[in-house]
């Protein structure tokens, strides 16, 4: 079921900038920068996150610092497209610590997956005792990382 979109004014939209720029940025600072005081500053984050707009809050760690610098992206086409099938392989994708990304696609491929790992024996390993044991998979293309260009996880508001 399709979610209802939320009306968001421009203060709205400058505090979700903000957040995204920095999650724990000081309610003062924040109230600051939007042009409110800290109290109804604190009160329309609370309705964002009421309504979900807000979703969570995590820290964004460096996958290389953290000793994890492989990305892979690996293209799946199932056996069938069912809707039990696509049930199956997403539940087990979901329990996959290394996929950080999976995506339901259109065209050639039934799903785009982002996988990260420490090096390639890691993800032969991810490979053989994941992916390739999952039933219903009928191939599966693997494209390396060389570099990464841009990374994001702040959504374009304006």
């Amino acid at each position: 079921m399709p979610q209802k979109s939320v009306s968001l004014d421009a203060i709205d939209l400058k505090i979700l900038e903000a957040l995204q720029a920095d999650g724990r940025m000081p309610l003062a600072k924040l109230g600051e920068l939007v042009g409110l005081s800290p109290s109804p500053c604190l009160r329309r984050i609370r309705i964002l996150e009421a309504a979900g707009v807000i979703a969570r809050y995590v820290a964004v760690l460096d996958q290389r610092k953290v000793g994890l610098p492989i990305s892979v992206f690996a293209s799946i086409k199932l056996e069938r497209q069912e809707e039990q099938a696509l049930n199956r392989f997403a539940k087990a994708v979901s329990r996959w610590p290394e996929v950080l990304e999976c995506y339901l696609m259109t065209g050639q491929r039934d799903y785009l997956l982002r996988i990260v790992v420490e090096d390639l024996s890691a993800y032969e390993r991810f490979l053989k005792e994941k992916l390739t044991r999952h039933a219903g998979i009928a191939s599966i293309e693997s494209s390396f990382a060389l570099e990464q260009v841009k990374y994001t996880n702040a959504l374009p508001l304006d």
